[in-house]
């Protein structure tokens, strides 16, 4: 009786145990979607549009701004772009974009110009980035984490 058990206790444990080799390396086509989900975003950005760029993210995403709290989940991340200045100039250079199954990473640098009301001219920043992205079941990819911070440093205090 006992070998009877163990039979699909086994089967069972294959699966489990196949179930947790690890995934490959992202490829060509997951990188090219990783690359249109960036250029969508500084699209939505460049357009002044903050459901679209609330739409490139998950639902429980965070988003980590410098000298802010963090936007917690995708209608807080819609909120803080509608809140936002325009920008008037965008650009994201990625330096590394690596992943391994429906995870991955991307690091680079990014230059934005942005008009915010009430300053006496337009504000340029440049800094660095770091965004974690999650496949859909769909094969797509959607932000679920970024966090990033300008090269430039603060300005003197009075």
């Amino acid at each position: 009786m006992r070998s009877r058990a163990v039979v699909p206790a086994l089967a069972v444990l294959a699966l489990a145990m196949a179930g947790c080799q690890a995934a490959g390396p992202l490829s060509d086509q997951d990188l090219a979607a990783i690359g249109d989900l960036r250029q969508a975003y500084v699209d939505a950005v460049l357009a002044g549009d903050a459901a679209a760029v609330a739409a490139l993210f998950t639902e429980d995403a965070t988003e980590m701004p410098p000298n802010l709290p963090a936007a917690e989940g995708r209608a807080a991340i819609q909120a803080r772009y509608e809140a936002e200045g325009g920008a008037t100039e965008f650009t994201i250079t990625p330096a590394e974009t690596e992943g391994r199954g429906t995870l991955a990473f991307e690091r680079g640098t990014y230059s934005v110009t942005m008009t915010i009301e009430g300053a006496p001219e337009p504000i340029m920043d440049t800094g660095k980035y770091l965004v974690i992205c999650e496949k859909q079941a769909d094969g797509s990819w959607l932000m679920a984490a970024t966090i990033w911070n300008s090269d430039l440093p603060l300005p003197e205090q009075p």
